[in-house]
């Protein structure tokens, strides 16, 4: 079962969105080249994540929209008992509180900080950060996400060479910036040593359909399912990589193994919505 969101990651429809925002990259084991793709330079990322409200004030509430009614009592309640917290000990449960609920509200940038602030796990709080990153819309919201997420892993890194997770991790924080190809040469790396590495095949094969290249991600999506016939998002791939390169029959048979064995009520509509245009 994979252990990442990805980018990505979680449900059907946001994972359409998603990928076609991504920078468009080849994926070519030899020949490796970049379509398109700017955006703004780690050395500022790095500038605008130090100077940014809502990573140096922790309890500044950045996101849109606004939070229910009946969780803003809680939420201001134990802002205060954390700002007033008298030991690193009660401190430490507060913030762990507001992480809690924060990932409860789907708020999941606010409840990275507060994790970090809570915890000492390098991992734990890497894979917060990157959660984050994955659902955030706004680019530059991304970037200062994808470089917190860097810091913590790469220290995970640094200590567990082989914890290929971090690195797919920090891999595709990467391929949405503006040097995609270091993410890419990252994730081949992990196939390298792990060829059947579930969460690295997913990623390139989501990166093949992004690219337009459906041949390729036939054969990532192929590999994995075969490790893992019931993982359903890359059925869901797989048949619309089927779809795109003009393999119809197959795609709908697929979409309809998917619509008749899965509960996931997003993953469904989407099928729906592909099975009635073919």
């Amino acid at each position: 079962m994979l252990k990442s969101r990805i980018i990505l990651l979680v449900v059907a429809i946001t994972l359409v969105v998603v990928i076609f925002t991504l920078p468009k990259v080849v994926v070519d084991n030899e020949n490796e080249s970049i379509e398109s793709g700017t955006q703004t330079s780690e050395e500022n990322t790095a500038e605008t994540l130090d100077s940014s409200p809502s990573s140096s004030e922790p309890l500044t509430d950045s996101h849109s929209g606004t939070i229910p009614a009946e969780f803003r009592n809680t939420i201001s309640r134990l802002r205060n008992s954390y700002l007033k917290a008298e030991s690193q000990e009660n401190s430490v449960i507060f913030a762990d509180s507001l992480a809690a609920i924060f990932t409860d509200l789907n708020r999941f940038d606010s409840a990275a900080k507060y994790i970090e602030l809570s915890r000492q796990d390098n991992e734990v709080i890497g894979n917060a950060y990157y959660e984050a990153f994955s659902f955030a819309a706004d680019v530059d919201k991304a970037n200062r996400l994808a470089l917190k997420t860097r810091e913590y892993l790469q220290k995970v890194l640094e200590e567990s060479p082989d914890n290929n997770s971090a690195k797919i991790k920090i891999a595709m924080t990467y391929v949405s910036s503006d040097n995609p190809m270091r993410g890419i040469s990252m994730l081949l790396e992990v196939i390298e040593e792990e060829p059947n590495n579930e969460e690295a095949l997913f990623n390139l094969g989501i990166l093949s359909v992004q690219s337009g290249q459906y041949d390729k991600a036939i054969d990532r999506f192929e590999t994995l399912l075969s490790q893992n016939p019931d993982n359903m998002q890359a059925k869901f791939y797989m048949a619309l990589s089927l779809m795109n390169s003009g393999q119809k029959a197959k795609a709908k048979e697929l979409f309809t193994e998917i619509k008749n064995t899965s509960n996931d009520e997003q993953l469904l509509a989407a099928v729906e919505s592909y099975l009635n245009g073919l």
